[in-house]
């Protein structure tokens, strides 16, 4: 059967630096992928028992119909075909080369370059005061002359990985911010390989959780639920941050809001207040800030899509109370963008 159908596993190692299958699997469209594989030969029915699925079920991925949702149907396709874990947000797989020891250490990775971070500071406070789409080429000029030749120096150490990671995903909000967001998806995409590189799982996470921010406000409630999940299993692999898993429950339940899975939402959002609310913050480097306004700012959101009038105005008002209570504290500070994400997260 299908004898002259080629092998799928060797048709997505000729395909591993192809730009378009690397922004599918980083968009989670596996429908995509199905369609590149058909295109190069590969059947439709071989496709399907690859993955232990019908062909009804395959023509509905492939022609839009319906979106891989499953983990468990995301590790299938990914053993099936040899898609390497990370281009979709899992863990390594059996079948991938065991990691080396140099990869190991960077769990323990070192505090990262200082003027990485003071770029990043620069570009942030810049940003809270022109705006993200002005300073765009900017970001973009400093990752291109300043950082991607480090990336293939043999003198840098995984640090640097994680700056490109966390400033090409500043570079992704701020082409969001100027209403490109097919660009801004592609930043997205580039960064979480390169954050998984670093072996950053909590930047990893953070740029989890800035994809599926964009495809809510795109119009993805599926892609946008896919990502905040995906982002809440990379977040369990690292430090425990509690600010960066509030956050990713928070977008977990606004896309479950939009949804109207009343529900599995209001979960979510619990379990967001209990991670803001339970535990001390902890720093980290890269990662933006999610604090107690921008909870009360999301809450409002949600429970306005779940119709719970009367609570979502006692957190706008709460959100309100809180950034002018900032404001007094750091004269100079601004609040963030409507929606919830600072201006330029990072």
């Amino acid at each position: 059967m299908d004898r002259l159908s080629p092998d799928p596993r060797e048709v997505v190692a000729g395909l591993l630096g192809d730009e378009r299958l690397l922004h599918a699997c980083a968009e989670r469209d596996m429908g995509a992928v199905f369609r590149m594989l058909n295109a190069r030969g590969v059947s439709t029915r071989r496709i399907a028992a690859a993955v232990d699925i019908t062909q009804g079920r395959l023509y509905d991925y492939m022609n839009g119909k319906s979106r891989v949702e499953k983990l468990t149907l995301f590790e299938q396709i990914a053993d099936a075909f040899h898609i390497p874990g990370h281009l979709l947000g899992l863990a390594r797989r059996s079948w991938e080369p065991a990691p080396t020891t140099a990869e190991h250490e960077r769990t323990d990775r070192p505090p990262p370059d200082g003027d990485d971070l003071v770029a990043m500071d620069h570009f942030r406070s810049a940003d809270r005061q022109t705006g993200g789409g002005r300073l765009y080429g900017a970001v973009v000029r400093h990752l291109s002359d300043r950082v991607a030749p480090r990336l293939v120096s043999i003198g840098s150490g995984p640090q640097v990985f994680a700056a490109a990671a966390a400033l090409t995903e500043m570079a992704g909000w701020m082409a969001h911010d100027s209403g490109h967001d097919d660009r801004a998806a592609q930043h997205f995409a580039c960064a979480l390989p390169l954050a998984r590189t670093s072996g950053d799982f909590p930047l990893a996470a953070h740029v989890a959780a800035s994809s599926s921010h964009l495809a809510l406000e795109t119009g993805d409630v599926a892609a946008a639920v896919g990502w905040a999940r995906t982002g809440l299993e990379l977040a369990a692999q690292g430090p425990r941050i509690p600010a960066l898993t509030a956050r990713l429950h928070t977008m977990q339940a606004r896309a479950l809001a939009v949804g109207s899975q009343r529900t599995p939402a209001a979960h979510a959002l619990e379990a967001a207040h209990r991670d803001l609310e339970a535990s001390p913050a902890a720093d980290h480097p890269w990662l933006s800030p999610f604090d107690a306004a921008a909870l009360a700012s999301e809450s409002a959101l949600i429970l306005r899509d779940l119709e719970q009038n009367d609570e979502a105005l006692s957190y706008a008002e709460q959100a309100v109370a809180l950034r002018e209570a900032g404001r007094a504290r750091s004269p100079g500070s601004q609040p963030d963008q409507p929606g919830g994400h600072p201006r330029a997260p990072g």
